[in-house]
Order: structure tokens, then sequence, then C-alpha cells
């Protein structure tokens, strides 16, 4: 045995390499706390990351779900947007329509009124030629009457005498005024 404690004296033991039985009790208590953790802990390790796991996948599935339902909002609201589109359109260009129809009506009723005002200001004016004609008439009558009456030097007093000389008289104006205005209208 000395001769094995000589060996074991002159042999430097190596500082990282344990000595073989400590080893193996390393090993075999390795293995125990090994076989505890996978028998113990591994199953509630994995059952937790599996826990996990289906509720991130059900986030994601509410996700995708929730992303769908907005992607169907989405377009509702685009086809919503362009119905509003088209019938504001509509509405707009009913409203030209109304309006070009209201111009139109309008228009028509004002030249309907123009016409009328003109009508009635040519029956007025018409009147009023009349209404003048009658009055020159009756005044040139009575002037041309008291002339005779101091020319001749008797009373033309009598209605129905004073009435043809004035007739008469004032039919040679017109048709002289006639013959006047027909010579004008060749020498042009």
């Amino acid at each position: 045995m000395n001769a094995l404690v000589n060996l074991a004296v002159e042999v430097p033991e190596n500082p990282l390499v344990p000595p073989i039985p400590e080893l193996v009790i390393g090993l075999i208590a390795f293995f125990i706390v090994f076989g505890f953790l996978a028998k113990k802990l591994l199953p509630n390790i994995n059952k937790v990351l599996d826990e996990r796991r289906a509720q991130i996948e059900g986030r994601i599935e509410d996700a995708e779900a929730t992303q769908a339902e907005a992607q169907q909002v989405l377009a509702d609201y685009r086809a919503q947007l362009a119905d509003a589109r088209h019938e504001a359109a509509r509405l707009r260009q009913e409203a030209q329509e109304q309006g070009a129809t209201l111009i139109a009506e309008m228009r028509a009723e004002g030249q309907r009124q123009r016409e009328e005002i003109i009508a009635a200001g040519h029956a007025q004016i018409e009147a009023d030629r009349k209404a003048a004609a009658q009055s020159l008439r009756q005044d040139v009558g009575t002037l041309a009457t008291e002339l005779a009456g101091k020319l001749v030097g008797e009373s033309l007093e009598d209605h129905a005498r004073q009435s043809r000389t004035i007739d008469r008289f004032l039919d040679e104006l017109e048709a002289k005024a006639a013959s006047d205005a027909t010579k004008a209208e060749a020498g042009r």
C-alpha cells in the first residue's frame, strides 16, 4: 500500500477532473433530480405553455375575426358612402332640373306678363289716341265753326250743319296727310 500511497503522492491531481466516486455520485444525483423534474415539474410547465399557446391562438383568432368584421364594416361603410354620394348627385341633378324648370316657367310667365303689359299699353295708347282725336275733332270743329261763322257773317250754330262742316274739313285734312305720307315713302 505504501507503493500506492507513493504513487498517489507522486501523481499530481488535475483540478479540472473530479474524482470518479464524486463523478458517479453527482451523475446519480443529477438523474434523480432530472427524473423528478421530468415527472413533476415538466408536465406543469408544458401545461402552462399549452394554456398560453391556446390563449395566444384564441387571441389571434379573435383578432382575425375582429379584423374580418372591421373589413366588413369598412366595406359596408364604403358602400353606404358610395350610395350617399350617388344619392347626393341624384338630388343635385334633380335640383338643377327643377331650377331649370322653374327658370323656364318664370321666363314664360315673365314673357306672358310682358306681352299683357305691352298689349294693355297699346290698348291704352289707342284709347288715348282716339280720345285725343275725338277731343281734337271737337275743338277743331268748334274753332272751325266759329271761324267760318265770322267769315260768312252768319251763325253756324245748327248742330247738324256744324257736324257736316267739321267732318268734311277733317276728312280733307286726313286725305292730305295720307297723300303726303305716300309721297314721302315714294321718295325714299
